[in-house]
């Protein structure tokens, strides 16, 4: 019986998600149990994202929120890992004396050992070292295979590309690809357990095996992990624009399995913003993209990412933003408000657009994109779509929940035996974050 337990919460990307869940599997090895409620915990951990500098505020303000568990319990283990940990290192242990331990994004693999030195109350532990591109390849986390309908597989780690605003090769690293045969053989142990649908993971997934020469191209895995018998659904994240191939985009008129959607970062709408960020695209090259992908699967719905109020933008820059908006008709977009990352070249340059325009930008952008959303989701109503049934809904009423090929999540009232299938649901009723539907007679579905 376990009489320990361990409160995990997880900030940020799909690459800290999978990254949890290694920590899962190492603090379960040690004997803990996962708990929902912070005030129940043995060990406290938080898995955190320094992508802006909002993120790192929110760690702060957690780790406060926990000060008085630590008070009432001495024993209480309280530890910070991801990127903020690697980025801010030795600094949060000073700025937070009553952390136990902080361990940065190479060194999930030492997590036992960290806990273990708690336990025994060995002093305080920072593990912030980076490793190398070869031993990095050789701690790809392969997880153990499990029954979750849907599951991360990390492919790459790290980034090359070195965007003007972004942390994330500081905190992880020079890019570093996987093993195609890894990869292949980690998913079939997972469609053997149950697994309906694999997402593959990386910083740019685009890139994959392009350092390592004699592997092959992120479509040809693709293809080989879409051909592995038992999988019903193949998605991928995070796409870079720059590196798009002309094969990959086929490979949306090609394979069945694989997702009619796709998350393409475009972050602004302006070529002298872009240029400033560093992306390696001009506007026009980003909307060929976009046409081409609507030519190879004309069912394909995009999302993105936007940057408001980067250093040097101007009113003409930001209305070229909201026309790219207006063209490219994404699905949703997740937008952010510009902040400094020291250490990133972005932080050097002058900003003085003050931060009420770049609010009214923001506001102004967000009922652009919310007008576009709202239109997608009330001209789906009606519509039957094959829809994986994942599990419980959280929205509860004996009703269970999946996703559309497009990733829109839908509620609908069935019996449990549907889970881990593809069923035709009739969408019946559009919500902010979902859709309410209806189960259709099998044969009724949309492609």
């Amino acid at each position: 019986m376990t009489e320990k337990y361990f409160y995990l919460e997880t900030f940020g990307c799909q690459m800290n998600v999978v990254d949890s869940e290694q920590m899962v599997e190492i603090l379960q090895g040690l004997g803990y149990g996962q708990t929902d409620a912070a005030e129940n915990a043995d060990l406290i951990l938080l898995n955190t994202c320094s992508i802006r500098a909002k993120a790192e505020r929110k760690v702060y303000g957690h780790l406060g929120s926990f000060k008085p568990l630590k008070e009432r319990n001495p024993n209480l283990i309280l530890a910070v890992g991801g990127c903020v940990a690697q980025h801010e290192g030795e600094r949060m242990l000073k700025k937070v004396p009553y952390l136990d331990f902080v361990f940065g994004t190479h060194n999930v693999h030492r997590l036992a050992e960290l806990v273990q030195n708690a336990e025994a109350k060995l002093g305080r532990g920072l593990l912030v070292d980076f490793l190398d591109e070869e031993q990095r390849r050789q701690l790809f986390p392969a997880r153990r295979p499990s029954r979750e309908i849907s599951r991360f597989v990390t492919i790459v780690q790290g980034c090359d590309n070195f965007c003007a605003y972004c942390i994330v090769p500081y905190v992880r690293g020079r890019e570093v690809s996987r093993p195609s045969a890894e990869v292949l053989a980690e998913v079939r142990s997972l469609i053997d357990q149950g697994t309906a649908e694999i997402t593959l993971v990386g910083q740019n997934v685009n890139s994959f095996g392009v350092k390592e020469g004699e592997e092959i191209s992120f479509a040809e895995l693709l293809r080989q992990v879409h051909d592995l018998p038992g999988l019903q659904r193949l998605r991928f994240i995070t796409s870079h624009p720059k590196d798009l191939s002309d094969d990959l985009i086929e490979c949306f008129g090609s394979l069945d399995k694989l997702c009619k959607h796709l998350h393409l970062p475009v972050q602004a709408g302006s070529d002298r913003i872009l240029e400033a960020m560093g992306r390696g695209y001009s506007r026009d090259q980003y909307l060929n993209k976009v046409e081409q992908l609507r030519r190879a699967c004309p069912e394909i719905r995009l999302t993105s990412d936007v940057i408001v109020g980067f250093p040097g933008e101007d009113e003409d820059d930001f209305e070229q933003t909201l026309d790219l908006l207006r063209r490219a008709q994404f699905a949703e977009i997740y937008s952010f408000i510009f902040s400094p990352r020291e250490g990133t070249a972005a932080a050097e340059l002058t900003d003085d657009t003050p931060a009420e325009i770049k609010q009214q930008r923001f506001d102004r952008m967000l009922a652009l994109q919310e007008e576009i959303t709202r239109r997608f989701h009330e001209e789906d109503v009606g519509k039957v779509l094959p829809v994986l049934v994942e599990g419980e809904s959280r929205q509860g009423g004996g009703q269970l929940f999946g996703r559309t090929s497009w990733n829109r999540i839908v509620n609908f009232k069935a019996d449990a035996s549907l889970v881990g299938r593809i069923v035709p649901v009739r969408l019946i009723e559009a919500q902010r974050n979902s859709h309410i539907g209806v189960v259709e007679s099998e044969g009724s579905a949309a492609s």
